[in-house]
C-alpha cells in the first residue's frame, strides 16, 4: 500500500495540478507555452506495452485534446535503477498518445534522493538523453509572504519542512497558516498533518503557537477546528498542571521529601483522573514514593 510519504506529493498535484507549471517556470526557469487550462491526465498507459506500465500523476496543459504540454509527475522515496527505464517510457507513452512535448518533474523526500535520481539516463541513441526535472523540499522556493502563501497554498506545504529551521522559519510557518485559510477542512488536515511529521520539536511548537495566537482572523473550517481543539488542549493542560502543583503542596505542607524524579513523574502527567488519585493519597502516605503505589 502507498504510504503517505509518496501519495500526500501527489494529492498536491492531484488537487491543483496548475502547481506543476508553476514548479517548472518558479524552479527550473521552464518557460511552459500560454494555456487556457490545465486538468489531469491519466495515471496508466494499459493500452502500451507492458500493460502494468503506470506512472503516478500526469498534467495535461490546454485543451486535452490538443494538449501543449504534458507533464509526468513521479513521488520518488529512494534511488531506483528500474526507473531508468520506466521513466522514459512514461514520456513516450504520453508524447504518443497526446501529440504533445512531454516533461518529466520528480518529487523526492530528501536531498541525496534528488541527486541520485537527477542522474542522465543515456537511452542508447546518439544525443538522446533525459536528465530529470528533480524536486526536493531544499530546491523548492521558502513561501514567507502570506498572500503568496494565499495564492500558491501548495507550493507552500511543499516547501515548508526544509524551510521551517532556518532563520525565515517563523516567517515560513505563518504564511503556511495563511495558506491553510484557502484549504478546504479534510485537505487542510491531510497537508498540516504531513507538515507537521516533517518538523523538528522547536518548528512544530513554533506551528502550533501561530496557529493559535496568530494575528490573522481565521475563517476557514480547518483553521477554526485546529484552533479550537488546540484551546480545548491548552485548558486540559492548564487544569493538569494546576492538580500537579496541588499534590506538590500538599506534600511540602506535611514536610514530605519529593525527590526530582517523583516531581518530575507528578509535572509531567496529564491525566486528571490520576492527579485527582494523587492528591487524595498525598494526605496519608509517609513518603512522596507511596503516591504510585
Amino acid at each position: 500500500m502507498p504510504s503517505i510519504d509518496h501519495e500526500l506529493p501527489l494529492e498536491l498535484f492531484r488537487n491543483r495540478p496548475q502547481l506543476a507549471p508553476e514548479l517548472l517556470e518558479a524552479v527550473f526557469g521552464i518557460k511552459v507555452p500560454d494555456h487556457d487550462q490545465v486538468s489531469l491526465g491519466s495515471e496508466s498507459y494499459a493500452e502500451s506495452n507492458p500493460a502494468e506500465l503506470r506512472c503516478d500523476a500526469t498534467v495535461i496543459l490546454g485543451d486535452p485534446k490538443t494538449p501543449v504540454l504534458g507533464i509526468v509527475v513521479e513521488t520518488q522515496l529512494r534511488p531506483s535503477a528500474r526507473k531508468a527505464f520506466t521513466w522514459p517510457a512514461y514520456l513516450a507513452a504520453l508524447r504518443s498518445r497526446r501529440e504533445c512535448p512531454v516533461i518529466l518533474l520528480v518529487l523526492c523526500p530528501d536531498e541525496s534522493t534528488a541527486r541520485a535520481c537527477a542522474r542522465p539516463i543515456e537511452l542508447g541513441h546518439p544525443d538522446w538523453v533525459l536528465r530529470p526535472l528533480v524536486l526536493s523540499p531544499e530546491r523548492t522556493p521558502a513561501v514567507t509572504d502570506p498572500r503568496e502563501a494565499a495564492r500558491l497554498p501548495e507550493l507552500s506545504v511543499l516547501g515548508a519542512p526544509a524551510h521551517a529551521h532556518g532563520p525565515d522559519a517563523p516567517q515560513v510557518l505563518t504564511a503556511l497558516c495563511s495558506a491553510m485559510e484557502n484549504i478546504d477542512r479534510d485537505h487542510g488536515r491531510l497537508y498540516y498533518d504531513y507538515v507537521l511529521s516533517r518538523l523538528s520539536d522547536t518548528a512544530r511548537r513554533l506551528m502550533e503557537d501561530i496557529m493559535k495566537t496568530g494575528t490573522y482572523e481565521w475563517k476557514s473550517d480547518f483553521a477554526l477546528d485546529h484552533i479550537a481543539i488546540g484551546k480545548a488542549e491548552g485548558k486540559a493542560e492548564g487544569k493538569a498542571e494546576g492538580e500537579a502543583r496541588s499534590v506538590l503542596l500538599f506534600l511540602a505542607a506535611r514536610d514530605i521529601t519529593v525527590s526530582d524524579q517523583v516531581r518530575e513523574r507528578i509535572t509531567s502527567c496529564a491525566d486528571l483522573d490520576q492527579l485527582d488519585r494523587w492528591v487524595q493519597r498525598a494526605a496519608t502516605i509517609d513518603n512522596a514514593e507511596q503516591l504510585f503505589d
